[in-house]
């Protein structure tokens, strides 16, 4: 037992830089915290420039390291430009988290081409192209690195009408991070997933007055829950930290499902 790492060490990401998408707020910024606190450079990719900003102050605060970058992850160059800006600053990239998303709720009897274009291109398409910008760089490196998708249940099963392209982008997601991780396994990078459930996020009405619709979901919602609460960002959070440190150093290929047990209904 003399040669295995203490557990300190292996939750050690001192000197490892993460981008995260999506990162200013929600899951986002709880995922951003934790690989922030385990020591990481944490590049916050957010489209919210303020936000991001915001968020990155907030950790510096706390004597993390953080870099706010304005991206808009659907756009080819803005995701070049946030991997050039995290190793002209940072001087590598080798965690990436593809947690931008967003979730219109549109029956697809009422949705428009560009409806559908613009969801798939921010929840798909974007990791896609954040992907392919990192890995570039951690093969170039040649040090490996760490790819996490932020997925969800619904990439599993349907959680309620309207989310049908949503639900598409997710099950996507989930079948891209799986021959992703065959595909660069042999450069020592490892890909694996979240999906996160009913998570408490602005996003989700937390914090802030909803409708009386949006607060009939969340109750029917919450009823499913077995361990009746929903999610903190912080839950996910913890869970990407175990996927991005060496906790996992024999996992590629998979999906921690993060739900208070949702499913099992």
């Amino acid at each position: 037992m003399n040669n295995i790492s203490s557990l300190k060490e292996v939750m050690d990401l001192s000197g490892k830089t993460a981008i995260v998408t999506g990162g200013a707020m929600g899951i986002g910024l709880g995922i951003s915290y934790r690989l922030a606190e385990a020591g990481a450079n944490v590049v916050i990719a957010d489209i919210d420039e303020k936000a991001a900003n915001d968020a990155a102050d907030s950790l510096k605060k706390n004597g993390f390291k953080a870099l706010a970058v304005k991206t808009d992850v659907s756009n080819e160059e803005s995701v070049k430009s946030v991997v050039a800006s995290s190793i002209k600053e940072y001087g590598s990239v080798d965690i990436l988290v593809n947690n931008a998303g967003i979730y219109p709720t549109i029956p697809v009897m009422q949705l428009k081409s560009a409806d559908f274009d613009r969801i798939i291109a921010v929840n798909l398409k974007s990791a896609f192209l954040c992907t392919q910008a990192a890995a570039s760089e951690m093969i170039k490196r040649g040090k490996g690195g760490k790819i996490i998708n932020i997925t969800s249940i619904d990439a599993l099963h349907p959680s309620s009408i309207g989310l049908a392209t949503y639900d598409a982008s997710k099950h996507g997601l989930w079948g891209f991070t799986k021959n992703l991780a065959l595909e660069l396994a042999s450069s020592n990078i490892q890909v694996n997933a979240v999906a996160p459930g009913g998570i408490a996020t602005p996003g989700t009405g937390a914090g802030k007055p909803v409708s009386s619709d949006i607060e009939a979901i969340l109750k029917k919602f919450m009823e499913k829950i077995p361990m009746k609460r929903m999610g903190e960002p912080d839950d996910i959070g913890k869970a990407v930290l175990f996927l991005a440190s060496d906790l996992s150093s024999y996992m590629t290929g998979s999906q921690i499902v993060v739900d208070g047990g949702v499913l099992l209904a």
